[in-house]
């Protein structure tokens, strides 16, 4: 009780002092808050932008992968050249893994086309996604219908001229009227919606299927070449669940292998490219993002932690002879240690609370704009908790010589 009691008294002379003082307690908040403002708000805005990207990339399921020509990870020190010359995936590769693989739910061969005009009557959408798969697409993806259905297995084998339309192309198209059964061109030709996607809403990877139509591969192939470059073909493997990714992985590599007839030794000349990488480019991204803002807002909160200090010792010269008086009734050394050591710790913590508020208002007013901008509750603790840092440091040596004084010098002072 009696350490309980020279803790509460310690925290009512560092609140009268402060009280006392109040345009320079203001002036010292400035290099905490400024600070503290700089690292949250960089910590904040690229937590959001993070969380914004991991979801698209949890679209792509953590047990798919991608049979493609080129690896992922187009930056930095990426030796191009070495895959300047392999083979795109081709229907034949896409036909034998079908036949050699056990450990996968769906296996399809994807093309996509950027930049067509579907048309409806007078009404038209342009810049759509024109994507063309073979009938397992809805098991590689995870797809939900706001209406309609996914293509039948004679649609899908026929090559019938159906389409499926994302959400944002259907308001376009026809104004909040139904749209199954309804006419549409693309390409020159005439398709019917069978079905149209849930919306999905805006994806920062550009994986929403929201601005996106769909149509099954073997109609496409009367449009255009879908082995062509151009059109990054792409065979996506979807595994079991109850299989690791690992195994996914070897029993994809090995099958490639055998059906490009590579020797052992040899180079592999395609991609599996796989969630998991993409994660850990953004490790990579966000880690450099984050020193940039330990490095921006810790020269603030070092200047902000310098003033602090100098302030506390300016206070400690102010109260000398306070300070002889309260040793001289018995005050013991780290009474007068807690009373200067908690009065910099409260204008750190006032000063880093000051900065998380500005970060609040900020994510407000963003959000009224119409981006969502989360202050999340881990840099929140960590801003309460660089601040209670700074202060306990930048407050220790002036409380310190405080607690040293000799109590006859310091009252004739």
């Amino acid at each position: 009780m009696i350490i309980f009691r020279l803790i509460g008294e310690s925290f009512r002379f560092a609140s009268d002092a402060l009280r006392q003082n109040k345009l320079r307690t203001l002036l010292s908040l400035l290099g905490i808050t400024i600070g503290i403002f700089a690292i949250i708000f960089v910590f904040t805005a690229t937590d959001t932008f993070r969380s914004k990207l991991q979801e698209s990339i949890d679209k792509l399921g953590s047990k798919t992968i991608f049979v493609q020509k080129w690896p992922w990870g187009g930056f930095g020190d990426y030796p191009w050249w070495k895959y300047m010359n392999r083979p795109q995936p081709s229907l034949r590769d896409y036909n034998a893994l079908k036949e050699r693989l056990e450990y996968v739910e769906g296996i399809s061969y994807e093309i996509f086309a950027s930049e067509r005009t579907v048309k409806y009557r007078s009404n038209s959408v342009e810049g759509a996604g024109l994507k063309a798969a073979s009938q397992d697409f809805n098991k590689t993806w995870m797809i939900d219908f706001q209406e309609g259905r996914y293509f039948t297995e004679n649609e899908g084998k026929s090559g019938a001229p159906v389409i499926i339309l994302g959400a944002e192309i259907a308001d376009g198209l026809f104004n909040g009227e139904s749209a199954i059964g309804k006419k549409i061109i693309v390409m020159g030709r005439r398709l019917t919606v069978v079905g149209v996607f849930k919306k999905e809403g805006e994806d920062m990877l550009g994986m929403s299927q929201d601005k996106n139509i769909l149509i099954p591969l073997n109609f496409a192939k009367s449009l255009f070449d879908i082995e062509n470059e151009m059109y990054d073909p792409t065979i996506t493997v979807r595994g079991r669940e109850n299989v690791a990714l690992d195994e996914i992985e070897s029993e994809i590599r090995g099958a490639m292998r055998s059906i490009r007839k590579l020797r052992p030794g040899v180079e592999d000349d395609f991609a599996l490219n796989k969630s998991t990488i993409a994660s850990n480019q953004l490790d990579v991204m966000f880690g450099v993002v984050n020193i940039a803002g330990w490095v921006i807002g810790g020269f603030s909160i070092l200047v902000g932690g310098f003033g602090i200090a100098n302030i506390m010792f300016v206070s400690v010269k102010e109260r000398t002879n306070i300070i002889g008086i309260q040793k001289s009734l018995g005050a013991k050394n780290y009474f007068i240690l807690l009373q200067f050591l908690f009065e910099a710790v409260a204008l750190c913590l006032l000063g880093g609370g000051f900065g998380i508020l500005l970060v609040y208002l900020i994510t407000l007013i963003v959000g009224a704009m119409g981006f969502t901008m989360v202050l999340f509750l881990n840099n929140i603790i960590l801003g309460v908790g660089v601040s209670f840092a700074i202060g306990t440091i930048s407050g220790f040596w002036p409380a310190y010589s405080a607690s040293r004084l000799d109590p006859v010098e310091a009252i004739r002072s």
